[in-house]
């Protein structure tokens, strides 16, 4: 059976979309077997539990957290799915049990997540907050981290869509973080650049071309730098956009393919000489997308829009802005339309145009994705 087989076996359809709350992660981890112990392991600036789930027996101790962003939300999909497939009689499930240990925070910023904030309460970047470590969550994540005395270590993010790897939307990207400003490759790195060439090597089956590699630059604020600076491999996730996945219910399968993955090569390691020159040739995602572009059909002169996301009544709308730093005459588009429209357009021009010409863009979501994922439904 294909991984992304499986992923399907396990989505949990009770959380979907871009929303995910605290309420909504706790109601999936109290149907888990008894065997998960979880735990509330800290509590947030206003007060909200920090949850954490510890399972498996095995030796290797894996530390994994999600949503340390409040509003990066696919990777806890993903890792909310991948704890049930642990929880399967799935053959594989079962050895990754017995051959690793699990400490897991699904979601370590609860009030980001409930204000759709990239920061915490206290408008915080909690991941550059590794050094002072003055916030409550990154306490506990420090605390745990010390605990527990991990042997590797994931640290699972969103990416936004402006980011692509040639012509393609970097749909998912990796990075094993510097440990020093001379971004060198010590051992610690090197474990995580094989897991990290093991994974894409997996994923270009499902998604060929759209992974990505982030940017290396060292930055000890930051916890991938900051744990693998302390001599821990620790591999950053970023969940990115696919082709009209707004909602990105086909990337979450994608960030439980790539913990699958990751699983499967801690478990059978083998060396790879070659890995640091299979690790390079892994694209470096650049900012190249606007959400759309409109291309005037007279001169060719493209102009960018790029959508926001906005929390209304506990859900998340996409309004369109026009994006007056990323148009470029290389900039692209997740959807191309042959319109003139000024680069000094309001958001009224973007409907004016749109209702104007049809074109597709009602359908492909220049107004609303939201009634674009209706009517997919």
């Amino acid at each position: 059976m294909r991984t992304f087989d499986i992923a399907d076996d396990f989505l949990q359809q009770e959380i979907s979309g871009r929303y995910v709350t605290n309420e909504n992660v706790f109601a999936l981890l109290k149907k888990l077997p008894e065997h998960f112990e979880v735990n509330i392991a800290g509590k947030s600036v206003l007060d909200k539990p920090i949850y954490s789930v510890r399972v498996g027996n095995g030796k290797q101790r894996l530390y994994l957290w999600s949503q340390m962003h409040g509003n990066e939300t696919t990777t806890t999909k993903g890792l909310i799915d991948f704890l049930f497939f642990l929880a399967s009689e799935n053959r594989d499930a079962t050895s990754f049990l017995g051959h690793f240990s699990f400490l897991i925070i699904p979601q370590l910023n609860p009030d980001g997540a409930e204000l759709y904030t990239r920061s915490n309460a206290n408008e915080i970047d909690l991941n550059r907050d590794s050094v002072t470590q003055s916030q409550p969550e990154t306490k506990v994540l420090h605390r745990l981290f010390d605990e527990f005395q991990p042997h590797f270590a994931f640290n699972l993010h969103d990416q936004r869509t402006i980011f692509g790897v040639g012509n393609k939307s970097a749909t998912m990207s990796f990075l094993a973080p510097s440990y020093n400003e001379n971004r060198d490759v010590n051992e610690v790195r090197a474990q995580v650049m094989k897991l990290i060439v093991a994974i894409n090597e997996k994923l270009q089956y499902y998604i060929p071309d759209q992974v990505g590699r982030f940017d290396d630059a060292f930055n000890v604020n930051c916890i991938g730098d900051y744990f693998m600076q302390k001599g821990i491999p620790t591999v950053l996730f970023e969940a990115g956009h696919y082709s009209g996945d707004y909602e990105r219910e086909i990337t979450r399968k994608l960030v439980f393919i790539s913990l699958f993955e990751s699983l499967a090569y801690l478990l059978n390691k083998s060396d790879d000489n070659d890995f640091l020159c299979k690790y390079l040739q892994i694209p470096e995602n650049i900012k190249i997308f606007n959400d759309v572009v409109f291309v005037n059909p007279i001169n060719g002169e493209r102009t960018g829009v790029q959508y926001k996301e906005v929390l209304r009544d506990h859900e998340i709308f996409f309004e369109a802005n026009v994006d007056h730093e990323l148009i470029l005459p290389t900039q692209k588009g997740h959807l191309e339309v042959l319109a003139a429209l000024e680069k000094d357009a309001t958001v009224d021009d973007i409907y004016h145009v749109s209702r104007i010409n049809k074109f597709d863009l009602l359908k492909n979501g220049l107004i609303s994705v939201n009634d674009l994922l209706k009517e997919q439904k």
